[in-house]
């Protein structure tokens, strides 16, 4: 007599994860035919960037601090698309925290509501995985001309 063996239910997320854990670092997400693909949580991440970045209404990603670095990266033309984004990717899940910077005078929550939309279908279409959470935090606002105005002339010589 044969025993017919059932396939494993997915794994619930454990403890202090938003995701269903397999293994650090990556996704690995199982095919019809031979053979598996695994996806990084770095390509995850360079996918919520750049969906975030084509919002409109977002200025920049990241903290002071990131923005800071950024610009020098930028100015060496070594954008890093994972600024101000932070991922968790589990089996078949992932979750995503981004940090904006939303230009004046957008409406703050409908551009942070167009990010988790973009972000999370992004992520969807592109990697494949279930995406359970998207948060968005707005830690500032652009407003035009305030750090781009290089006719200000110098109080100092």
């Amino acid at each position: 007599m044969a025993i017919e063996e059932k396939p494993a239910a997915p794994s619930a997320a454990p403890q202090g994860s938003r995701v269903d854990r397999a293994s650090a670092g990556s996704a690995t997400l199982a095919a019809d035919t031979a053979g598996k693909t695994t996806i990084a949580d770095s390509v995850v991440a360079k996918v919520a960037g750049i969906a975030a970045r084509e919002v409109t209404g977002v200025y920049a990603l990241g903290g002071g601090g990131a923005r800071a670095f950024g610009a020098i990266r930028d100015a060496i033309n070594a954008t890093d698309l994972t600024q101000g984004v932070k991922v968790e990717v589990g089996e078949t899940q992932a979750a995503a925290d981004l940090t904006i910077v939303v230009e004046y005078p957008a409406p703050i929550q409908e551009v942070a509501d167009q990010v988790r939309a973009r972000v999370a279908g992004a992520i969807s279409r592109l990697v494949g995985l279930e995406v359970v959470e998207v948060n968005v935090d707005v830690n500032d606002i652009h407003i035009p001309g305030d750090d781009d105005d290089d006719s200000t002339p110098s109080r100092v010589s």
